[in-house]
């Protein structure tokens, strides 16, 4: 019954009713809020794409995006250089670092610079399922904004960049930096 009421007066203000139904706008709606929630669903539209595109290849989302920024290092990178690429714990990229080196996509090997430190880089192999990667995450990134004029991506990109401060997307590699 209380549903019915809430459902029945969110209707009533002229906001949509549903699980398929777009974010209404109306006088007071919290535009913030809105693009936070809209944010989070394409997000979670290209993770859910680009890991059904992944798993062919047999890698997560999680241990392409790892991929991806070791191929776009200068050179091999220490394990807490590569976390805080990624903006995660080095336990959690120890643990991804495990499985890819398993994979044979990725070599460990110490830092001459620093006795303490390990670094990774791919292997021959790894450079060849980054192709792959690569091609699958485009066919994601395609399917998305493929809906958008190339100005409105244009629009979108910058905004993006300006959200995330300088993401050129390089990534320098940190041997032998202390």
């Amino acid at each position: 019954m209380w549903q019915t009421h809430c459902l029945m007066t969110h209707a009533a203000k002229g906001a949509p009713v549903g699980a398929g139904s777009k974010v209404p706008r109306t006088p007071g709606s919290d535009p913030v809020g809105q693009l936070a929630e809209l944010l989070f669903r394409t997000t979670m539209r290209l993770r859910r794409g680009s890991a059904k595109e992944l798993a062919p290849i047999g890698v997560t989302f999680g241990q392409a995006r790892v991929m991806r920024v070791l191929a776009r290092a200068d050179g091999p990178m220490r394990m807490a250089d590569l976390a805080a690429a990624l903006e995660i714990v080095p336990r959690s990229v120890t643990t991804v670092i495990d499985s890819l080196e398993e994979a044979g996509l990725v070599c460990r090997e110490p830092d001459p610079h620093d006795r303490r430190s390990v670094l990774v880089a791919p292997t021959a192999s790894g450079q060849a399922a980054l192709e792959r990667m690569n091609r699958a995450r485009r066919a994601t990134a395609e399917d998305l904004f493929g809906r958008l004029s190339e100005r409105e991506r244009a629009t979108l990109l910058s905004l993006l960049v300006a959200l995330n401060g300088d993401t050129t997307g390089t990534v320098r590699s940190h041997r032998g930096a202390r």
